[in-house]
C-alpha cells in the first residue's frame, strides 16, 4: 500500500488502565468502496517495537469485476508485510518477483536503498463475482545498518509458519520469536508478529521478552483488567508488566505486534523511511527524476506501464 497522510489516528485516555500506555483509535477512510483503517503511526506514538506503518484493508465485498490497484510505487528504509485473513493480491516489484499472496500466507519485502512494488487483484479474481478482500498491511522500520542494503523479497506459505493452539485458541507467529517459537521469516532486530483467533472466553498472554507490546483488534472484543476494547482499538502496553487478554462473548480476532526499540528517531515522508531527512530527500529526488532505466529506481518487469507520482508532482 502506499502512503496516504489524512488518516491519523485518535489517541484517546486508556482510562484508569496503568497497563495501557497508548491507545489508538484508527481512522476509516473510503476509497470508493474500499475502507482502509491506520492504527500507526499515531500522533502519539510513532512506532511499536520497529512497527511504523499499520493498515487495515477491508473488510471489502466487489460485486462487480473491480478490484484493488496499488500502482507501482517506490520504498526505502522499511520492509513490508502483507497477511491477508481473506482473498488474494499479486506482488510485483523491480526484483522481478510476480507472487500472490492468500490468507494465512507472508510477503516480507526489505526495500533497503530502493524498491517499487504494485499490489492488484488478479484478472482471475476479478471475474469471480462476488468476491472479497480483508487484511492488515505493515511496515517495519529497518535497523540503520540495513537501511542501505539492497532489496530483497521473500515468500512463505501458511504451513511454514508456527501454528499454536489449544484452550480456545489459535495464534499463527507471522514474524520474529514469541511463545518459545520462532517464524522463519529473516528479520533484522528482535521483533514478534502473530494473528490470533480466540474463543469466546478464551485468554491469551501478551509475550513477555519483548520491549514493546501491542494488540489490534480485527474483530469482537478483548478484555483487559476488566475493561472491554471493541474491534478497530490497538493498545500499546508498557513494557514489563505482565499482560493476559480475555476474548469477549463474540470472540476475538488479533493482531500482536512488538519488539525491541531502534536505536534512534526514524523519519517518514511519503512511502520512504529513514534515520535521516537527507536520505528522505535523495529518495525523493530519485522518483521525481524518474530515470527508471539508469537511475536508483526501476519499475516491476510486468507491470511497467504506470506508476504513482510523488505528491504534487504531475501526474503519469
Amino acid at each position: 500500500m502506499s502512503w496516504m497522510p489524512t488518516i491519523e489516528p485518535q489517541c484517546p485516555s486508556a482510562g484508569s488502565l496503568n497497563d495501557i500506555e497508548t491507545l489508538i483509535i484508527p481512522r476509516a477512510r473510503d476509497l470508493g468502496g474500499f475502507e482502509v483503517r491506520r492504527a500507526l503511526p499515531a500522533p502519539k506514538r510513532q512506532m511499536v517495537g520497529p512497527f511504523i506503518f499499520f493498515d487495515q484493508m477491508g473488510p471489502a465485498e466487489f460485486l462487480t469485476e473491480g478490484g484493488i490497484d496499488v500502482r507501482p510505487h517506490p520504498h526505502i528504509g522499511l520492509a513490508t508485510v502483507t497477511y491477508l485473513y481473506k482473498g488474494e493480491f499479486q506482488h510485483r516489484d523491480s526484483l522481478g518477483t510476480n507472487q500472490m499472496i492468500y490468507p494465512g500466507e507472508v510477503n516480507w519485502m526489505v526495500a533497503g536503498n530502493g524498491v517499487t512494488h504494485s499490489e492488484r487483484t488478479s484478472p482471475t479474481t476479478r471475474l469471480q463475482s462476488p468476491h472479497s478482500l480483508f487484511g492488515i498491511q505493515t511496515w517495519v522500520a529497518l535497523p540503520e545498518e540495513h537501511e542501505d542494503k539492497p532489496a530483497t523479497f521473500e515468500h512463505q506459505g501458511q504451513d511454514a509458519l508456527p501454528l499454536l493452539q489449544g484452550e480456545g485458541k489459535e495464534v499463527r507467529l507471522i514474524l520474529g520469536t514469541a511463545w518459545g517459537e520462532k517464524a522463519p521469516v529473516q528479520t533484522f532486530s528482535e521483533m514478534f508478529y502473530a494473528d490470533a483467533t480466540l474463543q469466546p472466553g478464551a485468554k491469551l498472554p501478551l509475550p513477555d521478552n519483548h520491549e514493546d507490546r501491542g494488540i489490534y483488534v480485527t474483530s469482537g472484543s478483548v478484555s483487559i483488567a476488566g475493561e472491554s476494547f471493541e474491534e478497530g482499538r490497538m493498545m500499546v502496553f508498557r513494557p514489563g508488566d505482565p499482560i493476559t487478554v480475555t476474548a469477549g462473548a463474540r470472540g476475538a480476532r488479533l493482531m500482536l505486534l512488538g519488539g525491541e526499540t531502534l536505536n534512534g528517531p526514524r523519519y517518514v515522508s511519503w512511502n520512504f523511511v529513514a534515520s535521516s531527512k537527507e536520505k528522505l530527500e535523495a529518495a525523493k529526488q530519485a522518483w521525481i527524476e524518474g530515470d527508471f532505466e539508469h537511475g536508483r529506481f526501476q519499475l516491476p518487469p510486468d507491470d511497467n506501464a504506470e506508476f504513482i507520482p510523488f505528491p504534487g508532482q504531475p501526474g503519469n
